[in-house]
């Protein structure tokens, strides 16, 4: 089947947002995907629908309002579960996103099964949402973290995998996809060697799971996390997908509403999944919201969107690379990473340059990109991020090498003066 080229001049007609101009009166260039997605009318409409005509909790009511809530939340996990091809519906456990996913499994998987002198391997390119709950770990009970390098081309080193990746280790945690350089990392070696030495494994999602077709079972990782609004969808809801025979063993991380199955004086029951995973009340709206968000990118496909971003990558690199002064991050194979490029101008802070860009009506993430360990062992303060998705177009990339070019003579008459 030939997939259908997607038009992303007709795509941005859907976003609201991508209709404004800045306070200087120039069109909005976004171009900060990687933080977060803009949202088509029909999720912020279907968010506006809960809170107008269905607003009532989920799960304990009997009367229509509540009925009809529950249905629409829970019909987003069954879709949710076949738009990744998960193992089973209730192995899709929402939350709030993908650093509360990373924390449920290090505060409920992690404390019940880890002791001292156990280690978890992680990398030097994670975002602090994989690095910090491990770190609490290892302070309060004594696991040891180790961590694979880096190559200069971004990937995985992993000529030390057998010694990193030993008897001692039960967890792997590592990013699919990095929020700084976009490169897709081949994990595939290291799931089977974890595999060699009975450790569970685990993928931070976040960014690889707006821009890839996913099949969770057929990957055969242990956990999965991932955020909605990556991927078109509301912000404060994500998932954490696990293998239900692992989600079944683990205990309940948060208590309260819709966690048990009985309360007495004594103590209490949990329930079933996947609600012992889901205290209190969720984000109703925002799941109702996410599962319109996949109906979207069902319709274009993940293929169209995948090419679409590799013509994006491929114009921006071309044209980058001929401003002298520029420094690029990333893999040159762009079937090995997705549509974010990170880079530096010499002598200019990114944060100038964010500044700059800003006053142009482009809009690029700057800084650590919540990776301070990556920045320290790259020895940089920090890189200014571009990050594409099926709405960015050629036009906006012009507008991004044209407001660069105007960094650099600001600041050649800057160092003139």
């Amino acid at each position: 089947m030939i997939s259908k080229k997607l038009d992303p001049y007709l795509i941005k007609e859907d976003f609201p947002i991508l209709q404004k101009k800045t306070r200087n009166g120039h069109p909005l260039v976004y171009l900060d995907n990687g933080a977060s997605s803009q949202k088509p009318l029909a999720v912020i409409e279907a968010t506006n629908k809960y809170y107008s005509s269905q607003n009532a909790n989920i799960h304990r009511g009997v009367y229509q309002l509540s009925q009809e809530a529950t249905e629409a939340y829970e019909r987003t996990r069954i879709k949710a579960s076949a738009f990744f091809g998960a193992q089973c519906a209730k192995a899709m456990i929402f939350t709030r996103g993908t650093t509360e996913s990373i924390n449920l499994v290090a505060n409920s998987w992690g404390r019940h099964n880890l002791q001292a002198g156990d280690e978890i391997l992680l990398s030097v390119g994670e975002h602090h949402s994989n690095l910090v709950p491990w770190f609490q770990l290892a302070k309060e009970i004594g696991v040891q973290i180790r961590f694979l390098k880096l190559k200069e081309d971004t990937t995985l080193d992993l000529s030390e995998l057998k010694i990193l990746l030993n008897k001692k280790t039960k967890l792997v945690s590592i990013t699919h996809m990095s929020n700084v350089t976009g490169t897709i990392h081949n994990y595939e070696p290291v799931l089977e060697r974890a595999r060699q030495v009975g450790a569970k494994f685990m993928l931070d999602g976040a960014q690889a799971a707006c821009h890839l077709d996913l099949h969770l079972k057929d990957m055969d990782v242990d956990f999965y996390s991932f955020s909605a609004h990556k991927m078109l969808g509301p912000t404060g809801v994500g998932i954490l997908y696990g293998k239900e025979e692992i989600l079944e063993e683990m205990p309940p991380w948060l208590g309260g509403g819709d966690m048990i199955e009985t309360v007495t004086l004594d103590g209490f029951t949990s329930a079933n999944l996947p609600a012992k995973l889901e205290a209190g009340t969720p984000n109703i709206a925002g799941v109702i919201g996410f599962g319109v968000a996949m109906d979207y990118l069902s319709k274009i496909g993940f293929k169209a969107i995948r090419e679409h971003e590799k013509e994006l990558l491929e114009y921006a690199l071309q044209e980058l690379i001929k401003m002298p002064g520029l420094n690029l991050y990333g893999l040159d194979d762009l079937d090995g990473r997705g549509a974010v490029i990170s880079f530096t101008l010499e002598g200019i802070h990114p944060h100038d340059v964010g500044s700059v860009l800003d006053e142009e009506g482009v809009a690029i993430r700057v800084g650590h990109h919540c990776c301070q360990p990556l920045m320290q062992y790259w020895q940089i303060p920090g890189t200014c991020r571009a990050s594409f998705y099926l709405y960015n177009t050629k036009e906006d990339v012009d507008r991004l090498v044209g407001a660069l070019d105007k960094v650099r003579a600001l600041f050649r008459r800057v160092v003139r003066n």
